[in-house]
């Protein structure tokens, strides 16, 4: 297989496994609460009504709305890693820095959470957000450490230890 190929099998299977891992979760977390899905249903709202969409108020679409662009965006991330993990096998560093900015992006996602704690957003909680987040990355990384043995090695290397 072409390393292209690879590179954005590896992206899209690891984008599917975070997108699951968060919808599993907070169908778990809107469950618990009596309220199944709850969580997609109000983001597909707000990602309804960013595009100006006010003439379809139904449940079903909202989630239907939501579900597309989260596994959407989950997949474009999917893609971002295993690129960071495929030119890592060569420039080792690029793994500290990525950490960096996966640390970077997560506080500005609490900071937009914490803005639109204002709106129609406030009833979810930003911990029940900050779990599914890590969930996700966990499940994604996991992937990526099966799927790439040598990580640890590069991952040591970048950090300036032995390999």
């Amino acid at each position: 297989m072409q390393p292209g190929h690879r590179l954005g099998r590896e992206g899209v299977i690891a984008g599917i496994i975070g997108a699951t891992s968060v919808a599993v979760w907070f169908l778990i977390v809107d469950l618990i609460a009596g309220h199944p899905l709850y969580t997609p249903r109000i983001l597909g709202a707000g990602v309804a009504s960013i595009f100006g969409d006010t003439t379809h108020d139904g449940a079903l679409v909202h989630v239907l709305v939501y579900t597309i662009v989260h596994y959407a965006a989950f997949i474009a991330t999917g893609i971002v890693v295993s690129y960071v993990v495929h030119k890592a096998e060569t420039e080792p560093s690029v793994l500290v820095i990525f950490t960096l900015l996966f640390i970077i992006f997560e506080l500005g996602v609490y900071g937009v959470i914490a803005l639109l704690a204002e709106t129609e957003l406030r009833s979810l909680a930003w911990y029940q957000i900050a779990a599914g987040n890590l969930l996700a990355a966990a499940m994604m990384g996991t992937y990526m450490w099966r799927t790439h043995p040598a990580l640890r090695q590069e991952f040591a290397h970048a950090l300036g230890g032995d390999e």
